[in-house]
């Protein structure tokens, strides 16, 4: 685990012997993070646990330090996310939500890690189903924290898909198909309005 923030899911992991660090070539046998939030648990697990190594974020978030990690596999997640592959994770229009944080970092360290991969999770919606967080355009307003040329896998509940190298057109095809199928309609039609698709291609 190489991480910006620890936090108790990890400890879960630490604690059923999931995670040792064992292979990695960069701080061999130990998690590095910058920050830990969560519980109590949490907290005594990481005080004075020689595990559990801090460093500052230039350090932990540095494409440099990350993309020396054989076999990195970064997870990050997103608000929203367009179907050119845009990805909003700080704000939701106009209002920040978050800070930047790491994301464009791993995103980009794992890519240039051997045999590394770059894996933006999300849930297909959000307020209870009734929004999609795969659009067809960022609201305006939006800061795109990771471009559409820097992601590569995007997975949500319904699948996942490799965007790496793929043309517009078939990036939002291949979005649309992991989106809540209640939304994959609205999201097609767009398709068909922008990027010139065919009816026939639902």
């Amino acid at each position: 685990v190489h991480t910006e923030m620890f936090s108790d899911g990890l400890v879960e992991l630490a604690d059923l012997g999931v995670v040792t660090n064992r292979y990695k070539n960069t701080w061999n046998g130990r998690v590095v993070t910058s920050f830990a939030v969560g519980t109590q648990r949490l907290y005594d697990f990481v005080d004075a646990n020689p595990f559990v190594e801090f460093h500052p974020s230039d350090i932990v978030n540095d494409t440099r330090e990350i993309r020396k990690i054989r076999n990195m596999i970064a997870v990050n997640s997103a608000l929203e996310i367009d179907l050119t592959g845009q990805v909003v994770a700080d704000s939701i229009g106009e209002m920040i939500y978050s800070g930047i944080g790491g994301q464009k970092g791993f995103v980009r360290g794992a890519q240039l890690s051997k045999h590394g991969r770059a894996i933006l999770a999300l849930p297909s919606t959000a307020r209870n189903g009734a929004i999609s967080r795969i659009v067809p355009t960022l609201k305006p307003g939006s800061g795109v924290v990771t471009t559409r040329g820097h992601v590569q896998y995007v997975a949500t509940e319904y699948g996942v898909v490799d965007l790496s190298g793929q043309p517009i057109r078939r990036r939002a095809e291949m979005l649309a198909s992991i989106a809540h199928p209640d939304f994959r309609g609205e999201l097609l039609d767009s398709l068909s309005q922008r990027f010139y698709l065919r009816p026939s291609s639902r």
